[in-house]
């Protein structure tokens, strides 16, 4: 019933801003340019959540939890964040500073939206602990939450382009934006998504609150670099983007394959004391560490058993991925009443699905990874 009436809540909040904002494109840009900007700036969208998508193999995170994330960083984040920023770029014009506009969007804009952006991430780590496992999860959730905003933010930008300078204005946002930043935003929480996650296998309240204010502030000041090159100039702009952000993307790319190969090896090592104790093979803990041996095994399963061989493979990998995060967070932070029980359930369901997979007159060599 909690669950059914969160739901409820949540999609009513959904509903709300999104027609809030809906009002705000029709009366910022009217009904054509508004509709052209949310086409152009869906765009980059098949770049960004695929790249989330694919980092979140291991261990899936409930589809639920991924479209809330991104949910709040399309609606509820965006929103927020044009009444603060309208709110102060206008205190700060009636005070009498000077370049108000830059001075807003360099200080002020960064810290506002890393703020309603990462809120989704923490709001998850509250209400859905055990679905937030580590690093990996919490990366998944904040890239999904910052394109989002990237999505709703680039209607408007897109949208003044369009009727500011026509088609020409709108191709030139287009590339600036949506080519050669589609990552800005998702990038920038995502330090956010990783204090969140290592916070998340700590004990010490002071140890989880520090490395979220830390993930909070890199976030800001990679935001606030980004905002500084754009109000200076496009030369500068372009400057600042081959000599910083180019590497910086680099290098995002490549954690993002060091922390998807390092969650297999995590898994490997945790599953390996149930292999011990007879739960699992040796062979089925390599297959099951591995995303290219996990995938033959699903070609396997389909193959040997159909959609229901299919359906019970990935129940297998997903339960036994889950289970080996749920022992890493259980040896980190303590094994509490609820994770002792959530470790029953999924061994059962490991259980389970084994037997589907791997009946007892099957032999050992028909079996993925042996």
């Amino acid at each position: 019933m909690r669950s059914v009436l969160a739901t409820g809540l949540v999609l009513v909040l959904f509903l709300l801003t999104a027609a809030a904002l809906a009002s705000v494109f029709k009366a910022e840009l009217g009904l054509r340019a508004a509709f052209v900007g949310a086409a152009a700036a869906a765009l980059p969208l098949a770049v960004v959540v695929p790249t989330y998508l694919w980092l979140d193999r291991f261990e899936a995170e409930p589809l639920r939890l991924k479209a809330f994330a991104f949910g709040w960083g399309a609606l509820v984040a965006p929103l927020v964040a044009l009444v603060l920023n309208s709110t102060s770029l206008s205190v700060l014009r009636d005070i009498g500073v000077d370049h108000a506009a830059s001075v807003e969007a360099v200080y002020l804009a960064p810290v506002v939206e890393e703020s309603v952006k990462g809120l989704a991430i923490l709001l998850i780590l509250w209400f859905q602990r055990r679905e937030l496992d580590g690093v990996v999860d919490g990366l998944v959730y904040a890239g999904l939450a910052g394109a989002g905003f990237a999505f709703t933010e680039n209607i408007l930008y897109l949208g003044q382009g369009l009727t500011s300078g026509g088609a020409g204005e709108l191709t030139s946002v287009l590339v600036l934006r949506g080519v050669l930043g589609p990552f800005a935003h998702p990038l920038f929480t995502s330090c956010i998504g990783v204090g969140v996650g290592l916070a998340a296998l700590r004990r010490s309240a002071v140890a989880r609150t520090f490395l979220v204010v830390l993930g909070w502030v890199v976030a800001v000041f990679l935001h606030g670099m980004w905002n500084l090159a754009a109000t200076s100039g496009l030369q500068g702009y372009l400057v600042v983007y081959l000599l910083v952000q180019v590497p910086l993307f680099l290098g995002y790319l490549a954690f993002l394959r060091w922390v998807q190969a390092r969650e297999g090896r995590l898994i490997g090592a945790h599953l390996l004391p149930y292999a011990d104790s007879g739960w699992l093979t040796r062979e089925e803990v390599r297959m099951l560490s591995s995303m290219p041996l996990r995938r033959s095994a699903r070609a396997w399963a389909k193959s040997a058993g159909g959609p229901r061989g299919l359906r019970a493979m990935r129940t297998y990998q997903d339960s036994a991925s889950e289970l080996a995060l749920l022992r890493a967070r259980m040896l980190r932070v303590g094994a509490d009443p609820e994770a002792q029980q959530a470790q029953e359930l999924l061994l059962r369901a490991i259980a389970v699905s084994r037997g589907v997979l791997f009946p007892p007159t099957a032999p050992v060599a028909a079996r993925p990874g042996a």
